[in-house]
């Protein structure tokens, strides 16, 4: 029986609870719109702070009923005013709230609004719509469906500062990518929000920053355009370097920082400029602190990381600033035991959000790391950086372990730590165990270190050999991106480099013949390229060079074949025309050659040829099959003379380039001896 009288006394207590709700709705449909009205100002008053009581409303079709007041045109500008106050109240419950509103398309509804004339209604209007379009659950593309939306919206901004402010913040939120920024670009962006920056109003100049922030971000165009707008007499990035001053809030000097940086990136400002070198990089710095917010300090620390990525000079200057270098070995320590937070709901946020610290430290260490060894050096050296990055690399967020691979990956690139720190933590181990099941995101960096770890004087090289890598990197060539197909030949080919004959009879066998021709037919030039560099590599040292000749040969000399006389590069054709000489430098192998009249008339056309590297190329193979001292050389050397190579031999002894004409002369002397 207990059982039975579960289902009735729930259903009582839902009842209850809606039953509280349901004369506000009810109100709504009364026939004099002053009730009407006066029910839409009560459930204005229930529902502000009050999450269920606006789930409950959602649930008993108050929103259908509020956008229909709203678009009506006998409702009067107070009521459809006060309905998208309402509106707006709902929207800033959860997100089930906002994707309820969009099901009930209130979106189209409250841009058809702002065609009114009041400006209190416009302005509800603007405020819901800024809600909504700052929701993670709302499609940006919903503002860009109708072509009038962004010219409408770009004429109200003059109206109040409570329109600026808005319709800033729905800018900044909903331009996402190359395409909104052309979008907003077109629509005189950058001319209606310039004058924006000297608002009396602070929220009307944070949200005009934060547009241009999100405006210049990787785009020329936008860039070089702000350089060299005025307002007010003073040039923008001028203007900008005033809000980063110290005496600003820490929100306006950040996202003035991301502009300069943005806009430096983008190639519109030098990155030698004073206001980077002096005001901006020192500014990004600050942020990182121990005095500032965890949001701070993560969003300083990875503006930074982008700003100093691409060039050597200001990862100095930032390595030398404040010292960074330790400042950030901070962020694994956050929360602390004796953390100065006092607020518990802080304390709370900042346990949940202490990954994002250690994202950041990572990016920026591998920023700074990218280019200089003592940098490099520097940071390996603070204190438990390397355990930390092993960490890192089985942590839970994607995220993290994404930073945590590219801090390694810089890290990498110094040969000394390669031999040193490298192999003391066995890196290799939680590297190779990253690479068996990750996304492609983290593949692509994880594998383009392990490309530094098969250097052959990197001490990991035979561990990894050891764990099955040369499989795993097969696999990697089938993939259907290209930036990993690069990177699993490009390490095969490191691996390849003076190997062991079993080695390269591991790769060969794993890799085989069939994806080895697709490789070398594949549109990606890079993976191209690497595939030439592994049978380069596999080809070095005659008893190789014979043994794989004897297995492989015939699809060999097919694809040298196909490439030299295919549409390909000078640089591809030399790489090609090398892989020859290498086969010509075999004792059996290089009989290949000899019987193929086909390939060694193409090796003739490219000593002719007018570019000196193919010159080049072709003849290293032609004095690897004329060289004296080896068996059958007198036969060789016959049949080249027949074909005409001599007489070239005598041509490039007189070349101007000396390095052909040197090897022209020992090649002729060959036919002397």
């Amino acid at each position: 029986m207990a059982c039975l009288l579960e289902t009735p006394i729930r259903m009582s207590v839902l009842s209850e609870v809606t039953a509280s709700s349901r004369h506000y709705v009810d109100r709504l449909f009364d026939p004099d719109p002053q009730k009407v009205l006066q029910g839409v100002i009560d459930m204005k008053n229930a529902v502000i702070g009050n999450n269920k009581q606006k789930a409950n409303l959602i649930v008993l079709g108050a929103v259908p009923r509020l956008l229909y007041l709203l678009q009506q045109e006998t409702s009067s500008t107070e009521l459809k005013t006060e309905c998208a106050v309402v509106l707006g109240s709902l929207a800033m419950g959860t997100e089930n709230n906002v994707k309820s509103l969009l099901d009930c398309h209130i979106i189209p509804a409250l841009l058809q609004g702002l065609l009114s004339p009041d400006l209190k209604f416009i302005e509800a209007c603007l405020r819901c719509l800024r809600t909504i379009f700052t929701s993670p659950v709302t499609p940006e593309e919903l503002l860009y469906t109708d072509a009038t939306v962004i010219p409408h919206l770009m004429a109200l901004l003059s109206r109040s500062r409570y329109t600026q402010e808005y319709i800033c913040q729905i800018f900044s939120h909903c331009c996402k990518g190359p395409d909104h920024q052309t979008i907003l670009f077109n629509h005189g962006a950058v001319q209606n929000i310039a004058h924006l920056l000297t608002s009396p109003s602070y929220k009307v100049r944070m949200q005009a920053l934060k547009c241009f922030s999100v405006l210049a971000f990787e785009n020329p165009q936008v860039s070089m355009t702000l350089v060299n707008v005025l307002v007010d007499g003073e040039l923008l990035p001028q203007i900008f370097v005033k809000m980063l001053q110290r005496d600003k809030p820490i929100e306006m000097q950040l996202t003035s920082a991301k502009c300069l940086t943005y806009m430096c990136r983008a190639g519109a400002i030098r990155t030698d400029d004073s206001c980077i070198v002096l005001k901006t990089l020192p500014c990004l710095v600050r942020m990182c602190s121990k005095e500032r917010l965890l949001e701070e300090r993560v969003e300083g620390a990875e503006t930074l990381a982008y700003l100093i990525e691409p060039d050597v000079e200001l990862q100095r200057i930032a390595s030398i600033t404040d010292h960074l270098i330790a400042m950030l070995a901070d962020y694994f320590k956050y929360p602390s035991s004796v953390s100065a937070i006092t607020d518990i709901k802080r304390l709370d946020h900042d346990l949940k959000h202490a990954h994002e610290l250690r994202q950041a430290a990572f990016k920026l260490y591998a920023s700074l790391g990218a280019n200089d060894e003592d940098i490099r050096k520097k940071i390996i050296e603070t204190e438990n950086m390397m355990d930390r990055i092993v960490t890192g690399l089985s942590e839970s967020s994607v995220k993290v372990r994404l930073a945590a691979v590219r801090c390694l990956h810089s890290l990498s690139r110094s040969v000394q730590q390669l031999r040193t720190s490298f192999q003391d933590h066995a890196v290799w181990k939680p590297l190779m165990k990253v690479l068996q099941n990750a996304p492609d995101e983290i593949l692509v960096v994880a594998s383009s270190m392990l490309c530094n770890l098969l250097l052959e004087f990197s001490p990991s090289k035979e561990p990894i050999l050891e764990s099955g890598a040369v499989e795993l990197l097969c696999g990697l060539t089938q993939s259907e991106n290209p930036a990993l197909r690069v990177n699993g030949i490009w390490a095969l080919m490191n691996m390849a480099f003076q190997a062991e004959q079993k080695i390269k009879a591991d790769i060969l066998r794993s890799l085989s013949t069939e994806q080895l021709f697709r490789l070398l037919s594949d549109s990606d030039l890079n993976v191209l390229m690497k595939t030439l560099g592994l049978l380069r590599n596999l080809l070095s040292t005659r008893p190789h060079i014979d043994k794989i000749m004897s297995t492989h040969g015939k699809q060999i000399m097919q694809a040298v074949t196909l490439i030299l006389e295919g549409e390909h590069s000078i640089e591809v054709k030399e790489q090609t025309l090398c892989i020859l000489a290498n086969i010509a430098d075999g004792t059996t192998a290089k009989e290949l050659i000899m019987t193929n009249d086909d390939i060694l008339q193409k090796v003739k056309y490219y000593m002719g040829h007018s570019h000196v590297k193919l010159q080049l190329a072709a003849m290293f193979c032609i004095s690897n099959l004329i060289w004296n001292e080896e068996e059958g050389s007198q036969e060789r050397q016959d049949k080249l003379r027949d074909m005409g190579i001599v007489d070239i031999l005598h041509k490039l002894s007189q070349s101007p380039d000396s390095n052909l004409c040197d090897k022209a002369k020992t090649a002729l002397q060959q036919y002397l001896a």
